[in-house]
């Protein structure tokens, strides 16, 4: 089996984490091959750079929509991927325990959204951006997006961190979110916006889907309900539940009885004779 063979097998065979990282190292490999080739014959930029990249003017959002997503599949440089994908697989891999794989694909694609709307925004509001013509790439937003879900959902879960020791997850994420805001004026601004607009996705959505209290509407809802309904659930559970008890009561004086035949009245204990008595004046 060669090489092709095998990466295809693996991402066919591999979870939504692996597909993604596949995916993302695919892109990596080809833009950088058309890099090569371009400054070969004196060429300038990349096109998929240029078509895929999100751009920092509203514009941009006419002319390439697509690009608010697909600037999460492209980086920048070799670390840039790779501790990308390296936080995707750790935390992706935590996420999974508690959330489908369709959910993880919709933290990270949203996240990427929610991260694309926050960058344009500070780029086209802030003095400081004033001048600077800038792109977004990486997978950051959404990588924020399912770390800051998972660490929402399960705060108190602890991380065994060598040379550390346990460290509970919220405390990570507090840090990852700590390290993006005290960036906003630095060299990766854009990027650091990016970061916090996925984060913002993440926790407000776990946040919204573990409300479990009953809004005003839920409670006018209830006015309309029939409660005859609920007498008869009511009515059902009783019904059940004195049922079990007569059974229980029936078998204990079947055991009684055999006890009574074998052995003689004498030998029941007291508390035996008063269950007999208190059932034979039912």
């Amino acid at each position: 089996m060669n090489i092709i063979q095998e990466i295809k097998n693996r991402y066919i065979t591999g979870n939504i984490i692996e597909k993604l990282i596949f995916i993302n190292i695919g892109v990596f490999v080809f833009a950088l091959l058309l890099t090569v080739f371009s400054r070969l014959y004196n060429g300038e930029g990349n096109f998929i750079v240029n078509w895929f990249s999100l751009d920092d003017n509203f514009t941009s959002m006419f002319t390439k929509p697509w690009s608010i997503i697909s600037y999460g599949f492209l980086h920048g440089g070799f670390l840039h991927i790779l501790f990308n994908l390296i936080g995707l697989y750790f935390i992706g891999n935590l996420f999974l325990q508690y959330f489908s794989e369709k959910q993880l694909l919709s933290f990270y694609l949203l996240g990427t959204f929610f991260g694309g709307i926050l960058y344009l925004l500070s780029q086209n509001y802030f003095p400081l951006f004033e001048g600077k013509r800038t792109y977004l790439v990486g997978a950051s937003a959404g990588v924020s997006a399912i770390f800051v879900g998972v660490a929402t959902h399960i705060p108190n879960y602890q991380l065994k961190i060598r040379f550390i020791g346990y460290v509970k997850l919220w405390y990570l994420a507090a840090i990852w979110v700590g390290l993006d805001i005290l960036g906003l004026v630095g060299t990766n601004a854009g990027g650091n916006f990016a970061h916090l607009g996925g984060a913002l996705f993440g926790f407000l959505y776990v946040k919204r889907a573990s409300n479990k209290e009953i809004t005003v509407f839920d409670s006018i809802g209830n006015l309309f309900k029939k409660k005859e309904k609920t007498l008869k659930t009511v009515y059902k559970s009783a019904e059940k539940k004195k049922q079990t008890q007569t059974n229980l009561n029936q078998e204990q004086i079947d055991k009684i009885l055999d006890k009574i035949s074998k052995s003689g009245y004498d030998t029941l204990t007291k508390l035996e004779k008063e269950f007999l008595f208190k059932q034979g004046k039912k």
